[in-house]
């Protein structure tokens, strides 16, 4: 008996409605799954992502065989290959910012590690390839250029201000133009003049992500960004004992008033592992971000335990070094894969409908 034989057609009809991470669209119609052929059952294609969708590449590759085999199970061998798809961001907010996803991060309160998750985030994109941007707002304590080991003074070319830029990713700090030493005392309106010009005139590029650093508490930087621009979400920082997680709670009350989505909570301080023996320390307590989340129905993204390193390569600006220990390093992409994979699952539910012309 011969056997029968999977055609080209038959592999596009499987794959019709395989979606892209990023829109939720058919990534068959928009091209990103092509150079298909099969020969004999065997297949050989190119999966290819936008670089927005890198750090849930492996997930994709592994439910687009899946489908394959489960449509088509006569195929013998499935090899697909990586490539990449080029689609520029859409300009969003009365100020033209060039960015896929724009993303807050917030605390209810000071001390619980938020722009040390902010760099991180903004460095665990960028490493797997993502084209990403760092705002610091906390205009009364910017730690971002500390923590990055950054320094210089912003030019300007034009109407633009220029990045300082880390290894190709820019950031801008109020702490780049104004002395370490010196207080900032603004009120609501100079601080939304500032948020709006390190927004609008800033030569962030075209990014994939925004990560904006907020300021502890509620104070106006929310609102202003809430007027500025459609933010993606937030993601709120907080650690595991229960002044914390009240204050946590507030923040998260905030970002619902302003209408921003909360996409995540992260458990800052979650236990510490002794060197000398592996025995786990609850200092600061455990588990408290987690059930949080439950409670309030946001996605938990993970939580990141007290380690000398953290504190060492902050203090030694360059926390980014940190996706190369091998105890914090998994703990610190855990957030980013969840994150991205939490954005994936919205653009699955609410697909992002394509742009019409407007036609004179």
């Amino acid at each position: 008996m011969v056997e029968s034989l999977v055609q080209l057609a038959d592999v596009e009809r499987a794959l019709a409605d395989f979606q892209d991470p990023e829109t939720g669209r058919s990534a068959l119609k928009f091209e990103q799954l092509k150079d298909i052929r099969v020969v004999d059952n065997n297949l050989t294609m190119t999966l290819a992502l936008t670089s927005w969708a890198f750090p849930v590449r492996t997930d994709v590759r592994s439910a687009l065989e899946s489908k394959l085999r489960e449509s088509l199970p006569k195929l013998r061998n499935i090899s697909i290959e990586d490539g990449t798809f080029e689609r520029a961001p859409q300009k969003i907010g009365q100020i033209g910012l060039s960015a896929k996803s724009v993303i807050a991060v917030g605390s209810g309160k000071g001390g619980v590690g938020k722009s040390t998750m902010a760099a991180c985030l903004a460095k665990g994109l960028q490493r797997v390839g993502c084209r990403v941007g760092l705002l610091d707002t906390d205009v009364y304590g910017p730690s971002i250029p500390h923590l990055l080991g950054l320094s210089g003074q912003p030019q300007q070319v034009g109407n633009m201000i220029e990045p300082i830029l880390d290894d190709g990713m820019p950031v801008m700090s109020i702490g780049f133009v104004v002395p370490a030493d010196q207080a900032i005392v603004w009120r609501g309106p100079m601080l939304h003049k500032y948020v709006a010009q390190f927004l609008g005139q800033t030569n962030w590029g075209d990014l994939d992500y925004l990560i904006i650093d907020m300021p502890p508490g509620t104070g106006d930087i929310a609102l202003s960004l809430s007027q500025l621009l459609p933010l993606t979400g937030a993601v709120v920082v907080c650690t595991p004992q229960d002044v914390a997680l009240l204050d946590a709670v507030k923040s998260i009350a905030m970002f619902n008033t302003v209408k921003i989505p909360v996409l995540g909570m992260i458990e800052n301080m979650s236990g510490f592992v002794c060197p000398d023996c592996n025995k786990q320390y609850d200092i600061f307590g455990t588990g408290g971000a987690q059930l949080r989340a439950q409670e309030y129905e946001i996605p938990f993204l993970g939580a990141v335990p007290i380690n000398i390193q953290i504190r060492s390569q902050g203090d030694g600006g360059s926390i980014g070094s940190l996706f190369e220990d091998a105890i914090v390093a998994p703990h610190l992409e855990k957030l980013v894969h969840s994150l991205v994979t939490n954005l994936v699952t919205k653009a699955a539910d609410e697909p992002l409908q394509p742009s019409l012309p407007i036609l004179g």
